[in-house]
């Protein structure tokens, strides 16, 4: 959802062109000030949370506001002062309660335009008692072997976990 007024002086934005270092390119900016809403892609962490003391099942959890009965990786925004380490480490104990039991390990980047976020991912092995947040509204435990991805962003971090397991992803 784009702003309809500058944060700088409450204005309205309008869609307008302006030359930029690539070219003329329009974006929303203040009639008033000129101020330019950049509306760059928000970065949002997510985990493929490998259960360590569950036999190496993976937890995919349900968000609260989510329509219908999709389960997914545990997600969360970055906080300012945070690394993206940090920030994992951080939505993963306040969402599931679960505690690493070794390293986050990058599973790479990937592009979510339909929200236009930009998805960090991480394999984080975990245990522990799962707890979940009021964000979550339950979750799954599933063999590696018996996931299925989903196109979208997450989903291709998953297949890229199960793929370094030498498993062949299984799409929905």
């Amino acid at each position: 959802m784009n702003p309809r007024f500058c944060p700088l002086c409450a204005a309205p934005l309008a869609l307008r062109s302006a030359v930029e270092d690539g070219g003329p390119r329009e974006r929303l900016r203040c009639t008033a000030c000129e101020h330019t809403h950049w509306n760059n892609p928000v970065p949002v962490l997510a985990a493929v949370l490998e259960c360590i003391d569950r036999g190496g099942q993976l937890l995919l959890a349900r968000n609260a506001a989510w329509p219908g009965r999709f389960f997914g990786l545990v997600t969360g925004f970055m906080e300012a002062g945070e690394t993206p380490e940090q920030g994992l480490l951080r939505e993963v104990a306040e969402e599931t309660a679960l505690q690493p039991a070794g390293p986050a390990t990058l599973l790479g980047v990937w592009d979510f335009q339909k929200k236009n976020e930009l998805i960090v991912a991480y394999h984080l092995p975990v245990q522990g008692e799962i707890r979940l947040s009021p964000e979550l509204a339950e979750f799954k435990l599933l063999p590696p072997e018996t996931v299925r991805c989903w196109p979208q962003g997450t989903g291709q971090a998953l297949a890229c976990f199960l793929r370094s397991r030498g498993i062949e992803p299984q799409w929905m």
